[in-house]
């Protein structure tokens, strides 16, 4: 495209967002080119103190609390994050697509906003989660940042849009430190048409419930047993996880592994019909494997 983004597509796209997401206003409504960008922006609204981040989950918001300032730790349960200045919770949370209510996180958020805190949400997976849950609607009581995600539920990561939703002031701040232009053109046009269209929306989650239902089934049939996950991807917790990591990978289908946890792995969704039969095909592979490990 030979011109600047025009800021009347860009107010197009904030408007359109405030909408699907729920947020009060498009003055709510930050765009940026990925929420990856955003971070550790966001990691500076508060002085450098005490981050915790509720996990385990992505490594990027330790990483960016850190290039804010923050004395970081990650810890496993909800009510430590009372004790933080800046408090992020991912919800649902990745890898295991745990769901933290929105009724606890508002009362986290009242008591680090008393105090001057900040509480991140990143709901980059609520598009196919419990959407009731969120918090976009409450964003203008202040002391909180929502992030969303655009290529994960539309499969347009390489697009680089996502979204900050909070209150004006904040909004406001964020945006200058963008600066103009922060969102390609082709990234405007793509998420206003995409974001527009709620009735591929609706489809496409009632698309993923019925293939998650099935991959599910497919897994539990040949003994792989399913602990979590979101409607893209499951969440598998055993001891016998390498053995199918190792085996799946020998045959072309790569499933992601967590450094240090040996027993754990998450399972994206097959694209087409030919994925879901190399699936089935190396699930089968991996059960004589394992039959035959038995008997020795």
């Amino acid at each position: 495209m030979s011109r600047l983004p025009e800021q009347g597509r860009v107010d197009e796209l904030t408007a359109i967002a405030a909408d699907v997401y729920g947020v009060p206003s498009a003055r709510h409504v930050v765009a940026a080119p990925g929420t990856q960008i955003l971070l550790p922006r966001v990691a500076t609204l508060v002085a450098p103190g005490k981050a915790r981040v509720l996990g385990p989950t992505y490594a990027e918001h330790v990483r960016a609390a850190d290039i804010a300032g923050h004395k970081v730790e990650e810890v496993s349960e909800f009510e430590a994050l009372y004790g933080a200045d800046l408090a992020i919770v991912v919800n649902p949370n990745n890898p295991d697509g745990g769901v933290v209510e929105r009724d606890q996180l508002l009362t986290l958020a009242a008591s680090l906003r008393a105090k001057g805190g900040l509480l991140v949400v990143d709901e980059a997976f609520m598009d196919v989660g419990p959407r009731e849950q969120s918090l976009a609607g409450d964003v203008e009581q202040g002391g909180v940042v929502v992030l969303r995600s655009f290529g994960k539920f539309f499969g347009l990561a390489g697009v680089r849009l996502g979204f900050v939703l909070t209150d004006d002031v904040t909004a406001s701040r964020l945006a200058a430190q963008l600066g103009p232009w922060a969102v390609s053109g082709p990234a405007l046009e793509y998420g206003i048409r995409a974001l527009g269209d709620t009735n591929w929306q609706d489809a496409m989650r009632a698309r993923l419930a019925g293939e998650t239902s099935r991959l599910d089934g497919l897994l539990s049939r040949h003994g792989v047993p399913v602990a979590g996950g979101t409607k893209l991807f499951r969440y598998i917790a055993f001891d016998q996880a390498g053995s199918l990591f190792s085996v799946l990978g020998e045959r072309g289908i790569l499933l992601r592994h967590f450094m240090g946890r040996p027993n754990v792995l998450r399972i994206g969704l097959p694209g087409g019909a030919e994925e879901w039969q190399r699936l089935e095909a190396a699930l089968a592979q991996w059960s004589i494997v394992k039959a035959a490990g038995a008997h020795r």
